[in-house]
Formats: structure tokens, sequence, C-alpha cells
């Protein structure tokens, strides 16, 4: 009888993982035109799959690997495509699938697009799944910086930025960024980094910067820190922070960073959504497409 019920187990499980579909995440960030002729902006695409949705097929002896094939797009009004691309994402090779940590694969890609609203759509299949793909669809505005000071999107990172000399699409403003990729915090992830640019700083001109992490639901923030930036020679100053997390319960956060004048005046903010999860184990990693 106790085989019989284990047998069914492992069939049900099977059952839900094959109905389950490839999951993505599609992380943008927009960043401001060197070129200040071009009305535009630098979208930085971040595409992730996590390995645990995907299906690993046996290649050779204690040899599995997994691959997905993500369609990336990006649709204008008129239904015309800004940019279409589609490649093919593997994860590290296992040799046991009975492990459950499957670390994710990730794809970055920079875009310039001029001012206008868009729709992002990213499509993920899996390659040893057959009739198993997912749609993803998310609004995108593009407008063109003011010329007054002003921050760009927020982006996330898994681990603090660290400077770098390096020319890839995983490092920005002289540092070498690492996403959290959905802006998620997994078990053992207990500080929140983040890395911004802030335009038309004057290179003898300082400005306040006030970090502010409140959880959804609540009236006070969680977290709160300060930082004093000078602004550098070139078209942006970097700003890089960290917050730490380790006696915040979980759940979904916004972080706020705001930029204020000599007089506390507040001239330009952004926000980012985050979501700290103390239960599960979420690895970080980028494996580039081949």
């Amino acid at each position: 009888m106790r085989s019989i019920l284990l047998l069914l187990t492992l069939l049900l499980s099977y059952v839900a993982q094959a109905a389950t579909p490839p999951q993505l995440v599609l992380d943008v960030a927009r960043f401001r035109n060197e070129d200040m002729a071009v009305k535009g902006a630098v979208i930085e695409l971040y595409a992730t799959v996590p390995g645990q949705s995907l299906t690993y097929k046996r290649r050779a002896p204690k040899v599995f690997q997994a691959a997905a094939s993500i369609t990336l797009e990006i649709i204008r009004e008129d239904g015309s495509a800004a940019y279409q691309e589609t490649i093919t994402l593997k994860p590290p090779v296992l040799s046991d699938t009975s492990v459950s940590l499957k670390n994710p694969v990730s794809f970055q890609k920079l875009i310039l697009l001029p001012d206008g609203k868009y729709t992002l759509r990213g499509q993920v299949r899996d390659q040893y799944r057959a009739g198993q793909n997912n749609v993803v669809e998310q609004p995108l505005l593009v407008e063109s910086a003011a010329k007054s000071v002003g921050l760009s999107d927020v982006v996330l990172l898994s681990r603090a930025a660290s400077k770098s000399g390096e020319q890839s699409n995983f490092a920005r403003g002289g540092f070498s960024l690492t996403r959290a990729a959905g802006g998620l915090y997994g078990r053992g992830a207990d500080k929140a980094f983040f890395y911004a640019e802030l335009y038309n700083l004057k290179p003898d001109q300082t400005a306040q910067l006030r970090y502010r992490l409140r959880q959804d639901g609540m009236k006070k923030d969680a977290l709160t820190s300060n930082a004093t930036i000078q602004g550098v020679v070139g078209l942006r100053t970097p700003v890089v922070g960290s917050l730490d997390m380790n006696k915040l319960p979980g759940g979904d956060y916004t972080l706020t960073i705001e930029v204020r004048d000599a007089k506390n005046k507040l001239v330009s903010s952004q926000i980012a959504r985050l979501r700290r999860n103390v239960a599960e184990y979420a690895p970080v990693g980028v494996v580039a497409p081949r």
C-alpha cells in the first residue's frame, strides 16, 4: 500500500511539474542617452529564466542539461517592432537533477530607443518540454531626460557594485553590476544593493541623498540612510549604496532614493520594488547565452 501511495505521489508531482510553464523575469532600466542631440534613452533589458522552471535532459552519463529559447520584442504603439531578438540560454550542466537548487540564467541587452510608448514582450520556451511556453508583457515609456538634476531608474543588485574597467553589458559607470532579478532577495541575502545615475550635477556641486525602504501596507519607513554625493566630470554621476535588511521580516518593499539640494529641497526621486523572502534561497550568477 505504501509503495502505491509513493508511486502516486511521484506521478502527481511529475504531472504538476509538466503542467507548469517555464518562468521569465524581465527587468528594465532607462538611462540617459549620452548623445544629447538624440531624444530618447538607453534601455537596459535584463531577461532571467529561473533554473527550477526548466526541464533537465540527460545528455551523457551524469550529465544533465536544460535549455530555454527566449524571444524578446519591443513593440511601438502602431504595432511595429522597434526591437526583436531570439536567443538560447543554457544553465550550467548538472550531474544530479535531484538537487533542488538550479541556477538561473540571464541575458542582457542595451537598446537605444527614441521617445515614445512601447510594449515589452518576452516569450520563453522550454526546449526539452514540448508545448511549454510563457509570455510576459509590460508597458515601457521612454522620455528624454530634463536638463535639471535628475535620477535614472534604480537597478537592484544582489552584490555590491565593484569598481571595474571592463567593457561589457554587465558593467556601467565604471562598476561591475550583478543584478537581483525581479528585485528578489532570498535567504542569506541580507543587504539590498543598488545603482543609479545622477545627471546634470556639476563637478563642483554636491547633493544630499536619502535612501528609504518601506514595507507594503506600513506608514513608516523600515530603514533610512543618508549620503552626500559630489558631481564628477562627465555626463553622469554614479550613485551606489546599500541597506542592511538583516532584521527586517520577509515581504514586499519599496526603495525610494531622494536627491535634495543644500536647502533640503527635493529635486529628484526614483523608486524600485523589491521582495525579501527569508525562506527561499535565491542563487546569484549570470550565464551568457550560447
